[in-house]
């Protein structure tokens, strides 16, 4: 008995909790908030390497990627076009997938930490490692609800 009021008392508490969450977390203004800040490093990094070409160039050469100055363009316009899109809602999931895809690469050619020995630098790497699989997972799940939200909803008769 005990767990049923138990349970009856989590679940007022949590449809109270939600209901005053719900009109600040569930506007539009703290979505694009949350799209602005998971696009953050990629609307930095782009702008940083549109605005130093030459350093753009040595990062590719860096984690040796070649043609090096066809790859900076490439990377340059997936992330200043893919996180427009995702601010403006065009095509949403796709440039998330996009950007999903692009830093999951990105992530397995910049920070092998299994293969740095064991100290700060391969902890700080394998830290790095593992908050980009965690913005793969935030891409993954703004392609989910956005297809989610955009799909034909059918009614049965």
């Amino acid at each position: 008995m005990l767990g049923g009021v138990s349970m009856t008392v989590m679940q007022n508490v949590q449809a109270r909790l939600s209901s005053i969450a719900r009109p600040i977390f569930g506007s539009s203004a703290m979505r694009f908030l949350a799209y602005l800040g998971l696009c953050a490093a990629y609307l930095q990094g782009g702008l940083n390497k549109l605005t130093d070409f030459g350093a753009a160039i040595g990062e590719m050469n860096h984690f040796g990627v070649s043609p090096a100055p066809v790859f900076a363009v490439v990377v340059i316009a997936l992330e200043l076009v893919a996180s427009a899109m995702i601010l403006i809602g065009l095509l949403r999931w796709l440039a998330a997938l996009g950007l999903a895809g692009f830093t999951l690469l990105a992530t397995f050619l910049a920070l092998r930490f299994w293969e740095l020995p064991p100290g700060m630098e391969r902890f700080m790497a394998a830290n790095s490692f593992f908050e980009h699989l965690g913005l793969v997972g935030g891409f993954l799940l703004v392609a989910w609800l956005d297809l989610d939200q955009n799909s034909p909803k059918t009614t049965e008769a």
